[in-house]
């Protein structure tokens, strides 16, 4: 016997993809948490990025400032070699 599908309406549908985008939850777990088909909310937060009406999302930003992140670890990596050079030199200087 065939599934009845579901209707949900438009606010509804706003409403979980807002969740989705402001809270930076991934769509499994709001799905779950609302009791729908991931697939389906995945289709709604896709369909509302590419209409403009939702951001694009955490993911870009999270990457953003992780590659960030990586250089600020190397830069100072590099700055405290620099210092520990420095140090070695004044305390041959010193002598």
């Amino acid at each position: 016997m065939a599934e009845k599908r579901r209707k949900f309406d438009p606010e509804f549908r706003e409403g979980a993809v807002r969740i989705v985008t402001e809270t930076g939850k991934p769509i499994a777990e709001v799905a779950k948490d609302l009791g729908i088909n991931e697939t389906t909310l995945a289709s709604w937060v896709s369909r509302a990025r590419r209409a403009g009406t939702a951001p694009a999302g955490e993911g870009d930003e999270l990457e953003r400032l992780r590659r960030e992140n990586a250089q600020l670890k190397r830069d100072n990596k590099e700055l405290v070699m620099e210092r520990d050079v420095v140090k070695r030199c004044m305390v041959l200087w010193v002598k």
